[in-house]
């Protein structure tokens, strides 16, 4: 894919490699963190941007067994339940207090 976008080897490399690295700190900071709202959103949008990525520069992996959309989608709903549960837990304190 990152050759598609003029990237040499090299370059594809080292930009692999980072993503994976960024990959493996957000998912740290994401089960440190789950409940903050702002993580799950950029959870959703992250996902759905990579998404979108894969469907302009590599639409025939949407066909292998596990693509992206067998992998984001359920993240992405997993992300969207856990918010409306947040939200809800916050309407419920507040009725609380």
């Amino acid at each position: 894919m990152m050759n598609r976008l003029g990237f040499g080897v090299q370059m594809t490399e080292r930009l692999v490699q980072a993503a994976g690295v960024a990959e493996v700190f957000f998912g740290i900071v994401f089960i440190a963190f789950y409940r903050v709202l702002a993580i799950n959103l950029l959870n959703m949008v992250a996902l759905i941007a990579l998404l979108l990525f894969v469907v302009v520069f590599s639409s025939i992996s949407l066909l292998a067994a596990f693509n992206p959309i067998t992998t984001n989608i359920p993240i992405i709903a997993l992300s969207a339940i856990l918010i409306m549960e947040l939200r809800r837990g916050d309407t419920h304190n507040k009725a609380e207090q």
